[in-house]
This record gives C-alpha cells, structure tokens and sequence, in this order.
C-alpha cells in the first residue's frame, strides 16, 4: 500500500509542478524569437503616453520637390558636342522630339563599351553576344567573316590599348528609326594567327591607330531601349 501512496502523491506533486509552470508562462510569457525589442516598446509607451497629454505627433516631413531644369538656350544646347544651327544639331533636335529621354553625353560613353565589347565579341567568335548588339545585315557580314577565319583554322586576337574618343558626328530620324553615328579614335593590338600560330595578319608587337565610323539604330517606337549596330566603316 505504501508504494502506492507514494505513486498517488507523485503523481499530485508532478500535476502541482506543471500547473505552476503553465500559470508563470501565462504571467511572464515565453520566448518565441518574435518577440519586439524593448526599445520599439519604450517608444510605443512614449506615444501613448504623450497622446493622453495631448501632446501633438512630430510634423511629417514634406518630401522634396525636384527643381524645375532652366530653359537653355537653344545655342547652347548642345555645346560642346555640335554646334548651333549645324546639320548634327538640327539631327539631335530631331532625335529628342521623338525620344525625349534620349541624352548624347549619356549615349556617347555607352558607345564606347559597346565598341569595346563587339570588337572583342568578333575576335572571340562570340555569335550569341553580337546577336545581341547588331543589326540583321551588320550581323550577318560578322558571322560571314567568322565563318571564314574558322575554316581556315585562324585565330584572331585583338587588345585594346586605349579608346582615345567616342564623338557623335551624325543624329537623324528616319521614320520611327533613330540612328546616331559615332566616331571612334582608338588604339589596339590586332593579329591573326594561322593553326601553326603564325600571324598571317596585322601585327602582334604593333600598337595601330584606328579610327571607325559606326551608326547605332533605334526603334523609338519600341519599348527596347537598346540600340543597334547598323552600319560599319574604317576611316583611315
């Protein structure tokens, strides 16, 4: 019988001991890993309290209203990059109306990139990326040349040394078209080499002066922002 006293108030001290757990769970409460910092609290005791005193919010502060740009005089608008009454700037004129977002100081650093980048594109033979940046008839003299140098077994290299200028010397519109050419001045190491690796052509020791003419297009239609190489010429 005794073992079973013993049981009976077991089983009493141990029903005791979870209610006394449960009821200081219910006063202190448990940690969950949500619980709110007790700074957001001190702040939220603040306000309530400076409510019951009729102790007005902070004021919102208004946000800033962009600054109205100041007219520029028409010639000076595009100083320094055409001058006034000239056939590029009545070409940028005419860009803008239809493409008001269109910026040339903005347009001519992206040209130099995007120089850069199909010059290496074409070296590498890296069809995907000029698809990406050339038009259809620009594109496809590309892959011809590709083409060629592949099954020859050649192998092109190409470094660049310096981009010296990217000057936009032409703007017009035709018809929903944009096209803006851009004059490049730069410096590159350019060689092919044969499968034996010998340069069969340029000069892999020879720093060479290079000036290109391209003219990037635009549908101003399209919601597309990028542009496109169309036209292709060597200056020297």
């Amino acid at each position: 019988m005794s073992g079973n006293n013993d049981f009976v108030l077991t089983l009493v001290f141990l029903g005791l001991a979870i209610f006394l757990v449960m009821k200081l769970r219910s006063i202190l409460g448990s940690r969950s890993g949500f619980e709110r910092p007790p700074e957001e609290i001190r702040k939220e005791m603040e306000a309530r309290r400076q409510m019951a005193e009729g102790v007005p919010p902070p004021a919102v502060q208004p946000m800033p209203q962009p600054v109205p740009a100041e007219p520029v005089d028409p010639a000076d608008r595009w100083k320094g990059i055409a001058k006034a009454d000239s056939p590029l700037a009545a070409g940028l004129d005419a860009v803008v109306a239809a493409d008001p977002s269109f910026d040339p100081r903005g347009f001519a650093q992206g040209a130099r990139g995007a120089y850069e980048l199909i010059v290496q594109s074409y070296t590498k033979g890296d069809r995907k990326t000029l698809k990406m940046y050339l038009g259809d008839d620009v594109f496809e003299e590309f892959q011809n040349a590709i083409n060629d140098r592949e099954s020859r077994g050649e192998m092109a290299e190409t470094t660049f040394v310096s981009i010296d200028k990217s000057e936009i010397v032409g703007a017009e519109m035709r018809g929903k078209q944009a096209h803006i050419t851009v004059s490049f001045m730069s410096k590159l190491i350019s060689a092919t080499r044969d499968k034996a690796g010998l340069v069969v052509d340029g000069n892999a020791d020879k720093v060479s002066d290079v000036n290109d003419i391209w003219t990037f297009a635009r549908d101003v239609s399209s919601r597309d922002p990028n542009w496109r190489l169309v036209a292709t010429e060597n200056a020297d």
